[in-house]
C-alpha cells in the first residue's frame, strides 16, 4: 500500500472539512454543478465515478468469468444479505431509533418521513463505488462484477416491491429513468471502456504494458473518489450546518445497519468456507447502498425538502467514511479469517 493509500482516511476527512466549507462559502457554484443532471443523475459525479471504477474494471479478464460459479456460496450470501436481511434490518432499526428512542429530538411531523428514507437507501445495494472497496481489500474482481451485475438485474423487479411492502403503500412510483440512467452510467460504460482499453494494451504490449497501467491510474483513481466526496458534501454543506443534530441521530440506525450487515456477510462467508477475496467485497456490497437511486427515489415520492430526502442524503454523507472503516477492518481481520480455512485443511488431511 502507498503512503497515499495509508492515509486516505485523512485525506477523507479533510475532502470533508472542505467540502463542507466550500458549500457554504460557494453554494451558487455547488448548486450549479449539482443541476447538471438527467433523470436525478448528476453528470459531474458520474465522470468522477468512471475515473474511480475503470482502473477497478481494467483488472477483469472476461474470458474468466465462467469461473465465478465456484464461489456460489458468497454469492449466496450477499443476496441474503442485500434482499432477505437489509431492508427489514433497517426497517426495525429505523422503527426504533427514529420512532421510538429518538422522537423527542425529531419533528413530530417528520418522523414517518424519516423512516421511509432509510428504508428507501437500505433497498438498493450499492452498484460502482463497490469496485473501488473491493480493489482496497484486494477482492477478487470478477466475483464483484458478477455480484454488482446480479444485483442490478434483481434491483429492476424487487425494488418497488420491497419498499412499497416496507412502506405500507399498495404501490411507489420508482424513477424507472433514473434506475436504467445509473446502470448505464456507472456500470455498462465504464465496464466497455475499460475493456476496449484492456484489449489495446494486452495487443500492444502484453500484460507488463496492462500492469504500468494500472499502476499509473491507481492513484487518479483515489483522487477521483476525493474528489467525488468533496462534491457530495458541497451539494448538502448547508444541511449540514443548518440541522446537525438531526442528521446525527438518523446517522446512528445508518451506522448500525452497515456494521451489522458488512459483520453478517463476512461471518457467514467465513463459516460456509469462502475465500477471503471473495468475503471481503461480499461484506462490503452487502454493507453499502446505491445513494444515487436512494436520494431519486426519496425526492420523487416524498419531495426535495421532505425528512425522506434528508435521510437518505444523511446515508450520502457517511457513505465513503464509514465503508473505508470497514475496509479497514476487512483488511485487518485477514488473519483472523484464514485460520478457519487453514484449520479445515489440517482436519481434512486428517
Amino acid at each position: 500500500m502507498s503512503t497515499f493509500e495509508r492515509y486516505l482516511t485523512l485525506w477523507v476527512a479533510l475532502c470533508i472539512v472542505v467540502g463542507v466549507a466550500l458549500g457554504h462559502v460557494m453554494p451558487g457554484v455547488f448548486q450549479a454543478i449539482g443541476a447538471a443532471e438527467i433523470a436525478k443523475v448528476n453528470l459531474p459525479v458520474a465522470v468522477l465515478i468512471w475515473l474511480m471504477v475503470i482502473p477497478m474494471l481494467l483488472k477483469i479478464d472476461f474470458a474468466a468469468l465462467g469461473q465465478v460459479g465456484r464461489h456460489w456460496r458468497g454469492i449466496g450470501v450477499t443476496l441474503f444479505i442485500n434482499w432477505a436481511v437489509k431492508p427489514f434490518s433497517m426497517a426495525a432499526l429505523g422503527w426504533f431509533f427514529i420512532a421510538w428512542l429518538f422522537r423527542p429530538w425529531l419533528p413530530a411531523e417528520q418522523i414517518n418521513s424519516y423512516i421511509a428514507g432509510l428504508i428507501i437507501l437500505a433497498a438498493a445495494p450499492c452498484t460502482a463505488m463497490v469496485f473501488v472497496w473491493s480493489n482496497l481489500t484486494k477482492g477478487e474482481p470478477h466475483f464483484t462484477l458478477s455480484q454488482v451485475a446480479l444485483n442490478d438485474v434483481i434491483m429492476v423487479v424487487a425494488f418497488a416491491p420491497i419498499v412499497g411492502l416496507l412502506l405500507g403503500l399498495s404501490a411507489i412510483t420508482v424513477p424507472w429513468e433514473t434506475l436504467a440512467l445509473s446502470v448505464i452510467l456507472y456500470i455498462v460504460i465504464p465496464v466497455i471502456v475499460a475493456q476496449l482499453l484492456r484489449s489495446r494494451v494486452l495487443v500492444r504490449g502484453g500484460q507488463a504494458a496492462l500492469d504500468r497501467l494500472l499502476g499509473r491510474l491507481g492513484p487518479a483513481s483515489l483522487v477521483a473518489l476525493l474528489a467525488t466526496l468533496v462534491l457530495l458534501f458541497g451539494f448538502q454543506g448547508e444541511q449540514i450546518l443548518a440541522q446537525p443534530m438531526v442528521i446525527a441521530l438518523l446517522a446512528v440506525p445508518i451506522l448500525i445497519q452497515v456494521y451489522l450487515n458488512a459483520g453478517l456477510a463476512y461471518l457467514l462467508n467465513r463459516i460456509a468456507g469462502e475465500q477471503h477475496c471473495v468475503a471481503g467485497p461480499s461484506a462490503l456490497i452487502g454493507a453499502s447502498n446505491f445513494f444515487e437511486l436512494a436520494v431519486a427515489a426519496a425526492i420523487s415520492l416524498f419531495g426535495f425538502n421532505s425528512g425522506a430526502a434528508l435521510a437518505t442524503v444523511v446515508g450520502v454523507l457517511i457513505e465513503v467514511p464509514v465503508m473505508l472503516t470497514v475496509v479497514w477492518i476487512v483488511n485487518g481481520s485477514k488473519g483472523w479469517y484464514e485460520r478457519a480455512d487453514s484449520l479445515r485443511k489440517v482436519q481434512a488431511a486428517e
